[in-house]
């Protein structure tokens, strides 16, 4: 498996693995994606900045993972551990159904957090939804900490933390 930057032709592949994932989760009872969030120009302009990785298994976009600087105006009422330095923000976290259950979303976030170290951020923030039980476990048995919620269009969202350390302390 490879983790690499997806560049803007692939964005057809992207799309259709988010939309597999859309409807597992929507059968599931999570409705936390739709057609307004993610679309196709979001991850595009994504590409646009080099900051939509994919985890390629032979070749197939298998899951994706976006890591930038770009924080929602609603994480301002957060109270976060880490507020000197830079963080790292985690955004539209997803595998291809196919693929679930292999430890993928695990593997995308290991690289998220050895990108973040080679890049020198502090800390790495996101958000989960709160009804999707397997991103919420997910962050919380890496080690991310809850810092509180905020609410989005389609309800509240967790918003956790994890601190970086180097890796010679």
């Amino acid at each position: 498996m490879d983790i690499n930057l997806v560049s803007p032709s692939e964005i057809d592949s992207v799309m259709v693995l988010v939309k597999g994932a859309i409807e597992k989760m929507e059968r599931e009872g999570i409705r936390q994606w739709d057609e307004i969030y993610p679309t196709k120009e979001r991850f595009l302009a994504d590409t646009s900045v080099n900051s939509l990785f994919a985890a390629r298994v032979e070749n197939m976009i298998a899951g994706v993972i976006v890591l930038n600087e770009i924080q929602s105006p609603e994480y301002g009422s957060i109270i976060w551990a880490e507020s000197n330095g830079k963080p790292l923000i985690i955004h539209r976290l997803c595998v291809s159904p196919g693929f679930q259950g292999q430890g993928l979303a695990k593997k995308l976030m290991f690289f998220a957090e050895k990108y973040a170290r080679e890049k020198k951020y502090n800390s790495i923030r996101l958000d989960a939804f709160v009804q999707n039980n397997i991103s919420v476990g997910l962050y919380n048995s890496l080690g991310y900490l809850r810092r509180g919620q905020v609410r989005f269009r389609k309800g509240y969202f967790y918003c956790f933390e994890k601190i970086l350390q180097d890796d010679d302390d």
